[in-house]
């Protein structure tokens, strides 16, 4: 999009990369001497440095969270609540938005250059969890010169990494914002992780990870990871109201060619995924997803585990949610309030599904806004 841009909006924005240069002891047991992350900032950091709010991001998700980048026309992936007057009130508030160790958005993953090889890392990239990136985070913030932050935000694998934040940096944190998140995750989403890997696994141009230097894309494995994911952010009440049971043609085919409305969809979905994404780094992620279990470390007990938290908590789910249903945030709110934390809950009439995180549903964005207001008063 060309300027002018809209008033509610951040603008132009340009990321930057950041040197990690401390070694960062990974959860798997290995350690990286160095890393880089590659950041979007929106707002300024007041003269106390007291108004920072880090955005996590979800699976798939990156650094751009609002604004424009020189030359294109589609705005970051939280765009509708990110900016000046937003709920994320940039006119308030200093963003910092990363893409997280082992991603494929600039930060340091599977397909950037391993020092040691001269090679992609591929393969050979550690699998990173949940606590890995809040660790990675921290040390990105005393490079911003941070030491708390106002808010840490996130919804799905991202409202994950702000528990964490509030579990392993309980002095580092004021308030935590936990979307569409779940304690930890089910068999059921497990399995779902569990599918898409082997569907990337097994693709014959995988090569075992190595698939950048044969210069080929294991495309029909990553296709349809991430069109089994799809279906599952979404509601099955979602996907009947955009595509019923619409045929393209006037009679069916009888083949297996596109035929149905909801298969062009998911093939589409599908192949911009694939355009954008790297394989090394959805496994990675899923992994991230399935490990994620604060409470292991603390008997199980989730409310003991929050014990260690002082943070301010909002806890959001959405009632068309069915992969981190409100169920799965009331688990969070009974942990916390049996924990003795200040907590509020808000659970949103949605319609679309887990996806339902990303939408600017009036009621959440209120929420959002009001909680985020006291938060500014706060650092004001």
């Amino acid at each position: 999009m060309s300027p002018p841009y809209p008033a509610d909006s951040v603008g132009l924005v340009t990321p930057f990369k950041v040197q990690i240069g401390q070694p960062l002891a990974l959860d798997c047991g290995r350690t990286l001497p160095q890393h880089e992350l590659m950041v979007e900032t929106y707002g300024r950091l007041n003269a106390a440095h007291s108004n920072a709010v880090l955005i996590c991001h979800a699976l798939s998700g990156d650094h751009h969270v609002a604004g424009y980048h020189e030359g294109s026309t589609k705005p970051g992936w939280w765009d509708n609540c990110v900016g000046p007057g937003k709920p994320i009130d940039t006119d308030r508030f200093f963003v910092v938005a990363l893409n997280n160790l082992g991603g494929c958005r600039g930060s340091t993953g599977p397909s950037t250059i391993n020092p040691e090889t001269g090679k992609p890392w591929g393969p050979d990239f550690p699998l990173v969890t949940a606590r890995d990136w809040v660790r990675s985070q921290a040390l990105l913030a005393d490079e911003l010169g941070i030491t708390a932050w106002a808010a840490v935000i996130g919804g799905s694998l991202g409202g994950m990494q702000v528990m964490q934040w509030t579990i392993e940096f309980p002095e580092r944190i004021r308030n935590a914002c936990v979307i569409a998140a779940a304690p930890k995750i089910s068999a059921q989403n497990i399995a779902f992780n569990e599918i898409a890997r082997q569907a990337i696994l097994s693709d014959p141009e995988f090569h075992g990870g190595h698939f950048y230097e044969q210069g080929v894309v294991p495309a029909r494995g990553l296709k349809l990871a991430r069109m089994l994911g799809h279906i599952t952010y979404l509601s099955d009440e979602a996907m009947r109201a955009k595509f019923g049971r619409e045929l393209k043609t006037a009679t069916p085919s009888y083949n297996f060619d596109v035929e149905f409305e909801v298969e062009s969809y998911l093939r589409y979905q599908g192949q911009s995924f694939v355009d954008r994404f790297d394989a090394n780094t959805y496994l990675i992620m899923t992994k991230a997803l399935d490990y994620f279990d604060p409470a292991r470390d603390y008997g199980n007990d989730l409310a003991a585990t929050f014990r260690h938290a002082s943070a301010k908590f909002l806890v959001v789910a959405f009632s068309s949610d069915w992969r981190f249903s409100p169920q799965r945030s009331r688990e969070i709110v009974k942990a916390l309030v049996d924990a003795g934390r200040n907590v509020s809950y808000a659970l949103i009439d949605s319609q679309l599904g887990h996806d339902d995180f990303l939408m600017p549903i009036p009621q959440y964005h209120r929420v959002l806004r009001g909680f985020l207001a006291r938060a500014a008063q706060e650092c004001a």
